[in-house]
């Protein structure tokens, strides 16, 4: 019943929207099941239950928790997601509707019971012809260069990872876009991060997507954004901005049946746009401007399909920040890197049986490193 309600909704909606004309709507819900078994080793000691990185590997949460054991075992179902999408022709224009949603990164539920999770938006867009409007990637990311990995983000310190609400509009094999802002700062001398929710441009980007006639896609996008901090912090009123910017380049290159995948980022004041925020957009100097700081991330991941059912992927992510120590002060982050090797076999195309095993490393400027290394058990059917 709520099935044939949700479907006359939409009819109705789609007829309302098209001044009463016949409008053919196709409707898909798709997604996955994912479960993960992680057998993890922290250098420092773990993070508590629950914290992100016992979730998956986010660069600058694997620091440690003295006290407490380096060894731990996390078994979980939460990356598993599901979506709907509706796809309407109307009178020629192509109206497309998406909504997906998974389980990760809430704290709201614990593993003592029911491991009961909240569902959090991943993508809520709306397409008409040209136009996106809504929350999906950022367009300066290219998400069809991920590599394939058992861990949520892999890579996570060499791509940009962003989902955000934005206009788009492409054209040919361009896409331009305004996006939500969001600056993320370093107070003078260190501290607590500052996350600043003021400031009117949005973030700006452009991206060129392109083949090649041997099958290899690229995409070379940029990046402009204002920095931006109107607030008081600690008694201290800072009214400042500054320009940031990047460039981003992405492929994938077919060798054979095999493929190759790569992206390469640099640009100053990109912050949150890269290795999941793991460094500040900018810090604040004496003066109280900001000044942006320069980052530089990659990534490397070649997958060898060793018979039709079984595959492997070798990834290797880095990630460093120019940290200006005299202004950031030494205990912020400066580098990290992982490496990735994993086997996968699909007895038929919706399933999947995977183990992987990850090394990461992160560096503060002060020297203090933290390090992870995790073995991964997966089980994944697509709906």
């Amino acid at each position: 019943m709520k099935q044939a309600k949700l479907s006359l909704y939409v009819a109705g909606a789609i007829l309302a929207m098209s001044g009463g004309a016949q409008a053919a709507t196709d409707m898909t819900f798709g997604g996955y099941i994912k479960a993960d078994v992680m057998f993890s080793d922290y250098g420092n000691g773990a993070p508590d239950s629950g914290a992100l990185s016992r979730q998956f590997y986010v660069p600058g949460t694997i620091y440690g928790s003295e006290g407490n054991g380096e060894q731990v075992v996390d078994f979980q179902a939460r990356e598993s997601r599901f979506n709907f999408k509706t796809v309407t022709d109307l009178d020629g224009h192509t109206l497309t509707g998406f909504i997906e949603l998974d389980f990760m990164t809430h704290a709201d539920g614990n593993e003592r019971v029911s491991n009961s999770y909240s569902p959090r938006i991943r993508h809520a867009f709306v397409s008409y012809d040209e136009w996106t409007i809504g929350q999906t990637w950022t367009t300066f990311q290219n998400p069809g260069a991920l590599p394939e990995n058992l861990d949520f983000v892999g890579a996570a310190e060499g791509t940009p990872f962003v989902r955000q609400s934005q206009i788009r509009y492409s054209t040919g094999n361009w896409q331009f876009s305004i996006e939500n802002p969001e600056t993320t700062v370093t107070p003078y001398g260190g501290g607590s991060r500052i996350t600043s929710g003021s400031g009117v441009v949005p973030d700006f980007v452009g991206r060129y997507n392109f083949k090649t006639s041997n099958g290899s896609s690229f995409s070379a996008a940029a990046i402009v954004r204002q920095l931006n901090v109107e607030q008081t912090i600690g008694g201290t009123a800072y009214d400042t901005s500054e320009m940031g910017y990047g460039a981003s380049f992405a492929g994938v290159i077919p060798v054979g049946k095999d493929d190759f995948k790569f992206t390469a980022t640099y640009g100053e004041g990109l912050g949150r746009y890269m290795a999941l925020n793991y460094a500040n957009a900018g810090v604040i100097d004496a003066n109280g401007d900001i000044e942006a700081i320069k980052s530089f991330g990659g990534f490397v991941s070649y997958r060898h399909w060793w018979t039709e059912q079984w595959r492997s992927s070798v990834t290797f992510s880095g990630f460093s920040a120019d940290n200006d120590v005299a202004l950031t002060g030494e205990a912020v982050n400066k580098s990290a890197y992982s490496a990735y090797v994993n086997l996968l076999y699909s007895p038929s195309k919706p399933v999947t049986f995977g183990v992987e095993f990850m090394h990461a490393l992160n560096e503060l400027e002060n020297g203090f490193e933290g390090d992870l290394n995790r073995v991964i058990f997966s089980a994944k059917y697509v709906l």
